[in-house]
């Protein structure tokens, strides 16, 4: 009964957290004004890091000699999968600190995914085809997106709350953190021009 009865109160705690949540929509700029896509943003907080769970299902897959997609953002302790759909093997590594792997070369899916249990940002590569490049990103809240190609990224039922809204960019400087800033989030939604200084789009 004690037990029931601590869920319930859990469930409707949850349930209160998750009607007083907002929207919070985000437009990404570059140094220009322009919309800047594949761009990671993401909120932090302490209260956020303890929501955060694994993303399930989550891939980084090999296609016409490219990585599907270019940028990955996952939560901290996700298993991530490496299908190659391309007729060719591939060799994908990473030396990154965040996440140190490799996978020789293969075709098919990989028995076991990779599991990327430390925030940051790791960087792969392929040892067979110099010219792909992909980027993991792993940050330790629940509250994150990256941009499409007009600049937006929408994270919604976000607690309010204080918390430091972060923004990177594969444009920016090889080991450069993400950029950050103050942001309060209240129970309305809510929007934000973030201009990331120093990167210019395509």
């Amino acid at each position: 009964m004690r037990a029931r009865a601590a869920l319930a109160g859990v469930s409707m705690l949850l349930a209160s957290v998750s009607a007083q949540a907002g929207t919070v929509q985000v437009q990404v700029q570059d140094a220009g004004g322009k919309p800047l896509t594949d761009a990671v943003v993401f909120l932090e907080s302490r209260e956020a890091r303890a929501l955060a769970r694994p993303v399930l299902g989550a891939e980084m897959a090999q296609r016409g000699k490219q990585f599907e997609p270019s940028v990955l953002v996952v939560t901290a302790g996700s298993s991530v999968a490496f299908p190659n759909r391309d007729t060719v093997r591939h060799h994908v590594y990473s030396f990154s600190p965040a996440k140190t792997f490799e996978l020789k070369l293969y075709s098919g899916v990989p028995a076991n995914p990779v599991l990327f249990d430390k925030t940051g940002i790791a960087v792969l590569g392929c040892n067979i085809h110099d010219a792909m490049t992909a980027w993991v990103v792993v940050v330790d809240t629940p509250y994150f997106g990256r941009s499409s190609a007009s600049g937006a990224v929408s994270m919604a039922q976000v607690a309010p709350g204080n918390y430091r809204l972060r923004v990177w960019h594969p444009a920016l400087a090889v080991g450069a953190p993400a950029t950050d800033q103050a942001l309060v989030v209240t129970a309305a939604d809510q929007s934000v021009n973030y201009r990331l200084a120093g990167v210019s789009g395509p």
